[in-house]
């Protein structure tokens, strides 16, 4: 993947991140959409920086086609950077609504289950898109020369 790519693929995953968690989140809790909202892009600006570094790292010990990767790599995936985004998460999350760490951990494992389950269907369908607009793009190439 490029860089380019990588960033698109970042942006748009975060972008509808950001929409699935605010409606969630103000369906059950009482906090306010401006709340939510400023909270999730903090978290979200956090979460594109993290997914950038974290496909990068990745990648390298991962170096077959992304559309190839198996269930098992893709939970390994999900696990390690759903783990290291919570470290960097929680005290921004605390601080922004002005709750206890804890309090914060518990409505950020509230998100992280609804992200959990969205990345792995989301960079499933991104991958295999991905690689049919490839192979498209290829067979127009072959067929234009």
């Amino acid at each position: 993947m490029s860089t380019v790519e990588r960033i698109f693929h970042a942006v748009l995953f975060e972008f509808l991140a950001i929409i699935g968690s605010v409606i969630g989140l103000m369906i059950f809790t009482d906090y306010a959409l401006a709340s939510l909202s400023g909270t999730m892009i903090a978290i979200a600006t956090i979460a594109m920086g993290w997914n950038f570094i974290f496909n990068i790292i990745f990648d390298k010990f991962y170096t077959e086609p992304r559309e190839q990767r198996t269930v098992i790599q893709r939970m390994i995936y999900i696990g390690f950077f759903e783990a290291g985004l919570l470290m960097l998460t929680i005290p921004v999350m605390a601080y922004i609504l002005g709750i206890s760490l804890i309090e914060a951990f518990w409505l950020d494992i509230s998100v992280t289950v609804f992200i959990t389950v969205y990345a792995y269907v989301y960079n499933y369908a991104y991958d295999h898109i991905r690689a049919r607009v490839m192979l498209n793009r290829n067979t127009v190439a072959l067929d234009t020369q």
